[in-house]
């Protein structure tokens, strides 16, 4: 059990990780080099986390959560209009993933890491599920079809946000999306799902 020295350190060492991953992504990133940034000898860091992997999914998670502060609120359902909600929602995601995609780069070839990070998250935190409980609760105050497959939305726009920054990994320049691009990807969607 930790006492409460412990859990400050062990704090400190996933808010120093975070860092880390904030400053210079996960490409190379050591346990040595976690531990002298903290000052405290390698073996420490195993006094708190079973291995590497669970500290950099603590450190991702935070990074995440970080990043998405930034980002602002997203607009609650039954308000405003559905295109100028999805577009909150749009723009959300493509910023949330183009500031978070450096981290994660250097760890496609860590799937542990990326499976302990999956586990860290409660359902309904990630974007893309609160993008689909909005657009299932705006089904649910009749402002979508009855039969609206808000679900495949979802997926959709997700996907969008995840290939859009995916490209930065293949070139170092990708055009961003336009407002005209998101207005394209705003009329598909509500072409399936708006009453």
């Amino acid at each position: 059990m930790l006492r409460e020295g412990d859990r400050g350190l062990r704090e400190h060492l996933v808010a120093t990780t975070e860092r880390m991953i904030s400053e210079r992504g996960t490409a190379g990133l050591t346990v040595r080099a976690i531990a002298r940034e903290v000052g405290v000898a390698d073996g420490v860091l195993y006094n708190y986390f079973a291995d590497k992997e669970e500290l950099l999914a603590e450190a991702l998670r935070a990074h995440v959560r970080s990043v998405e502060r930034g980002l602002g609120e997203l607009p609650e359902p039954g308000g405003g209009t559905i295109a100028g909600n999805l577009r909150a929602h749009i723009e959300y995601g493509l910023a949330m993933h183009r500031a978070i995609l450096p981290a994660f780069a250097g760890l496609l070839a860590q799937p542990k890491v990326l499976d302990r990070f999956a586990e860290l998250g409660s359902p309904g935190e990630d974007w893309r599920d609160r993008l689909r409980d909005h657009l299932r609760a705006e089904r649910e105050l009749g402002r979508l079809r009855v039969d609206a497959q808000v679900d495949a939305a979802a997926a959709m726009i997700a996907g969008v946000c995840h290939e859009t920054a995916l490209t930065l990994l293949f070139r170092d320049t990708a055009p961003p999306m336009t407002a005209a691009d998101i207005d394209d990807l705003i009329t598909v969607v509500l072409g399936g799902i708006l009453g």
